[in-house]
């Protein structure tokens, strides 16, 4: 992935127990999954074997398998088992690309690096929040975070982070940079789930499918284009 700081990929209720699903980033691709113990992990979505997505394959307690051959990986990437060679000492050379993952915010944070930080994730403010969805636009990442942010505010303009008021409802959106013409929107109500549950769920979706409408309508600046194919050299 090209970039260093932390960007969301999903949110957390996305990704359930022993699931797994592919996503990008800076066009990258990435495999989420959450083992059995609840914790998520961000890996490169590529068994080093022959190459198959991880996406593809399926969770075994805190292992994900690899659909082809079966090629099991721990929570650190290292396979561990091979089902055709069940006796052989597996070399630790055979290991899956992992990256940084945290959760914050009712979302699940990654970024390209190795270096692990006490914090597991953004440094941002931990609070109750209630999910919404996640949509995905057909528009750069640096175009769209620019036109929300004359609709809203931004919280962090490192890592994509906005609030907004729609129809009333307090909102948390975190854009990611899928590839250079895509960026997904994962988006929360900022508040519990025991205030906004429900009818203001509900509300919120039928926002964000209007604000993905509207930001696909709009043609992104030349400026805006220019810095997004910048960035993902």
């Amino acid at each position: 992935m090209t970039g260093d700081g932390w960007h969301a990929v999903s949110l957390s209720t996305g990704i359930e127990i022993g699931r797994s699903a592919g996503t990008r980033m800076f066009g990258k691709e990435i495999v989420l999954w959450r083992d059995t113990n609840g914790v998520a992990h961000s890996w490169e979505d590529r068994c080093p074997h022959r190459g198959m997505r991880l996406s593809f394959g399926f969770v075994r307690g805190n292992h994900i398998a690899c659909l082809y051959h079966g090629w099991q990986y721990d929570a650190e990437g290292q396979c561990r088992f091979i089902p055709a060679h069940p006796e052989l000492k597996v070399p630790d050379s055979s290991r899956v690309m992992t990256y940084q993952c945290g959760e914050r915010l009712g979302m699940m944070w990654t970024r390209n690096s190795q270096v692990e930080t006490a914090s597991g994730g953004p440094a941002i403010e931990e609070r109750a929040v209630t999910p919404v969805r996640s949509v995905h636009i057909d528009r750069p990442f640096n175009a769209t975070v620019e036109a929300l942010a004359v609709r809203g505010r931004i919280l962090d303009e490192g890592i994509g982070l906005l609030s907004f008021r729609a129809n009333e409802l307090p909102l948390l959106i975190a854009a990611q940079p899928y590839d250079d013409a895509r960026t997904a929107l994962h988006i929360v109500l900022d508040g519990p789930h025991s205030t906004y549950a429900g009818a203001a769920q509900i509300a919120a979706a039928t926002w964000a499918e209007q604000i993905r409408l509207e930001l696909e309508s709009e043609a992104p600046s030349a400026a805006s284009s220019v810095t997004q194919r910048q960035a993902l050299l």
